[in-house]
């Protein structure tokens, strides 16, 4: 899912709306320059939207994930800017012709087939999965291109300046080498067992870090066809009537190593025959012809694979080591040569009966999904309790005593939820006895109940205690080695090298090179290299470890900036980045000027109501 929404970030980052939500009419979302958009046309476009994202993550998007994921509002902005687009294409008076169109489709990669040409089928059938009509896509591909040639007239042609291009290349690029020593725990000496009185004050003064958690108690029923699976018998009659059915999938076909020379005419074929027929090696008729091993060798192929379907049908009846009779194939005649002959392999019933017997037992969970949802749904309609109604279809009703927002239950440990990331969200704004509609996950469901909540409470120092001493003597390991990393600073500010500071400290003086920003490196913390890079050289520092609480001191030994070439990929992946975003930014600053030009109002109550998957109140 990351990867989805950092797609729509980057694909997107033009479509801003602003400022302009005020609410406005009933039956009407927006009114975009001449474009009014009702709440059934905002709805269909939202939820067509969805579904093409939901398609591109692989997972179903629900109107509450786009909710918590952003989404929403990325696809509000992105629907207003592209109908700003259309507005103002449509006053400049801009358009395409239908051959343009038609050219647009037809050449398009996604819609072609093996043979690299434009396939009506394929066409039909990737815009069919999109959702799309066939008018429909084609007036949509009309508005996009004119969108792309108003788009590209504003913001191609950008180029980033040098300077920016060195300053970029620099920062991506500049690596740092440092000395530095490593002030460990071990460094803060013994600390002694606080007293009770600095204890309960340090306690009482962060109280709010001890505080137990709110829990929740949950009742959770999947309906996963995997897990169903596991409860479902094959016979051996099905078993072994799937695998007939399945056989060729368990078949590894023969491959043989063949050697192929093409001759001019027939006659030649003939005569090189003869004389492999005589003892001539079949290398020695190619050496003659002027051909080397690579230019006969065709490799260890299957008879599918080859080309030519004479020749493959001659080299699959010969033994190991013949060599054919002449063979008028596909591109002329040729002599054929087996070397070596990898025989037929099948995997038996036997060695696939596990798997198979799975796979089999998924589809029919699969198949039997749907019912067993409906019967849930209706149960859960009537009133019944999950768990009943669970128990009713003999489905496995996990009840989760107590688990917080992070996921764990009282002991911290971890408490193992079906899909928790959507689950814990929604189950933490919930009540008790309030439905929510079921999750789809792994091609199959999850239901839950909140059966009870314990909410979050102060804790007192006695439940706590081992927490607060650990947390206390953490915090005074970190003042220590703060302090000391100040000393050894102080000292080397006042001419002291590295060196002589850890000998006389006894700690290990080490060196790290090929520095870069925001790589952590060695027991450096990612904060930590970022403090070298804002150190000049032969300068010191010091900060945080990787570890948390322990320190580094350290000293810029060497800055090293590649030189600029222009000509080098990295350096052109870089000017590709920068041009990109400049262009970015300016039709971002279009898109907000034909915002106040065109004029653009939300009606917000509508917008809302749409987004979150309810119904619009007509009298609001």
């Amino acid at each position: 899912m990351a990867a989805v929404v950092g797609f729509l970030v980057i694909s997107f980052a033009i479509w801003g709306i602003g400022d302009i939500f005020r609410g406005f009419g009933r039956s009407t979302v927006a009114k975009i320059g001449r474009t009014e958009i009702t709440v059934e046309q905002f709805r269909a476009i939202y939820s067509d939207r969805l579904q093409q994202y939901s398609r591109q993550a692989g997972r179903p998007i629900g109107p509450e994930q786009a909710r918590q994921l952003g989404l929403d509002r990325v696809l509000i902005g992105q629907i207003v800017s592209e109908i700003l687009l259309d507005e103002r294409a449509r006053a400049l008076g801009l358009s395409l012709s239908d051959a343009e169109v038609a050219k647009q489709i037809t050449t398009d990669p996604a819609f072609q087939g093996l043979n690299g040409q434009f396939d009506r089928a394929r066409f039909e059938q990737v815009i069919r999965n999109a959702g799309f009509t066939e008018a429909r896509f084609v007036a949509e591909q009309r508005r996009r291109l004119l969108r792309r040639e108003l788009a590209g007239t504003i913001a191609t042609g950008l180029s980033a300046p040098k300077a920016l291009v060195e300053a970029a290349s620099r920062y991506e690029n500049e690596q740092r080498s440092i000395e530095y020593v490593l002030l460990d725990r071990a460094q803060a000496g013994e600390i002694a067992p606080p007293a009770p009185e600095v204890l309960a004050k340090f306690f009482e003064e962060r109280k709010i870090l001890f505080r137990a958690p709110e829990y929740r108690k949950l009742v959770v029923v999947s309906l996963i066809p995997t897990e169903q699976a596991r409860w479902i018998e094959i016979s051996d009659a099905d078993l072994k009537r799937a695998y007939e059915e399945r056989r060729a999938r368990y078949v590894t076909p023969e491959r043989r190593h063949v050697l192929q020379i093409d001759f001019p005419n027939a006659e030649a074929a003939s005569v090189a025959a003869e004389r492999v027929a005589k003892g001539t090696s079949f290398s020695d008729i190619a050496k003659e012809l002027g051909k080397n091993e690579k230019d006969i060798d065709l490799g260890t192929v299957t008879k599918a694979a080859m080309i030519d379907r004479a020749a493959a049908d001659a080299a699959f009846a010969l033994k190991e080591g013949e060599v054919s009779a002449p063979v008028q194939g596909r591109f002329g005649t040729v002599l054929v040569q087996v070397l070596k002959i990898e025989p037929e392999q099948v995997r038996s019933l036997e060695q696939v009966a596990g798997e198979l017997k799975q796979e089999l037992a998924v589809a029919r969970a699969k198949a039997e999904v749907f019912d067993v949802y409906n019967k849930i749904e209706d149960a859960r309609a009537e009133g019944k309790p999950l768990a009943e109604t669970a128990a009713n279809l003999k489905l496995e009703a996990r009840t989760i005593e107590a688990v917080d927002r992070s996921g764990r239950d009282p002991a911290a440990m971890p408490v193992n939820l079906p899909d928790a990331q959507r689950l814990l969200p929604m189950a933490f704004t919930t009540d008790v006895g309030v439905e929510r509609d079921p999750l789809q996950f792994q091609d199959g469901y999850v239901w839950f109940d909140v059966i009870g909540i314990t909410p979050s409470r102060e804790r007192p120092l006695d439940e706590v205690k081992e927490q607060v001493e650990t947390r206390w003597r953490d915090q005074e390991i970190a003042t220590r080695l703060n302090a000391k990393a100040a000393e050894i600073v102080d000292k080397l500010k006042a001419g002291a090298t590295l060196a002589e500071v850890a000998t006389a400290d006894h700690l290990k003086l080490e060196i790290l090179t090929g520095l870069k920003r925001g790589d952590g490196s060695g027991p450096l913390s990612a904060a930590a290299v970022d403090a070298v890079f804002r150190t000049a050289k032969d300068a010191v520092g010091a900060a945080e470890a990787r570890e948390p609480g322990e320190q580094v001191v350290f000293r810029v030994t060497d800055i090293l900036v590649p030189p600029l070439d222009m000509a080098s990929d990295e350096v052109k992946r870089t000017v590709d980045s920068l041009n990109r975003s400049l262009s970015e930014d300016l039709l971002s600053e279009y898109i907000a000027r034909l915002e106040s030009e065109v004029g653009v109002t939300i009606n917000q109550n509508a917008l809302n109501q749409v987004v979150s998957g309810g119904a619009v109140d007509s009298a609001n």
